[in-house]
């Protein structure tokens, strides 16, 4: 089962994309790095520099039709940056219309926002992007963990990296689940 993570060349933070890249590992599937440059990609935590990771597709080359699900990872800067990246908003929205899962956390549905796909959706996020959900047509709640089934293409949202455990737990059956191989793990 491959699965795309899609990030910025940098600013990802850097539990974000490891738990969740473990969590596919785990449940048997082949996580791929999708970035806006080829090389690799600067994580962070928080503020702060941390590890790099090398970039296995540039996305204007992608397609979600080589992948069953996506994966969005947050930190402030790597959703910020690829929502000004067309080819990365369209990756993401061809997912939605393929009705394939997405699985964003933390600031990552900023994306979600601008490739138009909250719209009519209930989601969570780090407190601070409410006021956009909202504004995108959107439902925002306070949970650790939101699955929205109100379209084709599933969406699964946490808030922060608190919610990893819940949110690897969730998304990986969720992802099997879409891909008709029963419960993950």
């Amino acid at each position: 089962m491959p699965i795309a993570f899609l990030t910025a060349h940098e600013g990802v933070e850097q539990i974000e994309l490891t738990d969740p890249w473990q969590a596919v590992k785990d449940a048997g599937g082949e996580p791929r790095l999708i970035s806006t440059r080829p090389g690799t990609v600067q994580a962070f935590e928080h503020l702060d520099a941390a590890d790099t990771f090398p970039v296995d597709q540039v996305v204007s080359e992608a397609s979600a039709g080589d992948y069953d699900a996506l994966v969005l990872p947050g930190g402030v800067a790597n959703p910020d940056a690829l929502r000004m990246d067309e080819d990365a908003v369209a990756f993401v929205k061809a997912f939605a219309d393929a009705g394939k899962p997405i699985a964003a956390i933390c600031h990552a549905p900023w994306t979600l926002v601008e490739a138009d796909l909250v719209r009519g959706r209930t989601l969570t996020s780090w407190p601070s992007l409410r006021t956009d959900i909202r504004n995108a047509g959107g439902t925002w709640v306070d949970e650790r963990v939101k699955v929205c089934t109100a379209a084709p293409s599933t969406l699964i949202t946490s808030r922060k990296p608190d919610d990893l455990k819940a949110f690897c737990e969730t998304f990986t059956a969720e992802f099997a689940k879409a891909a008709g191989v029963g419960a993950a793990r």
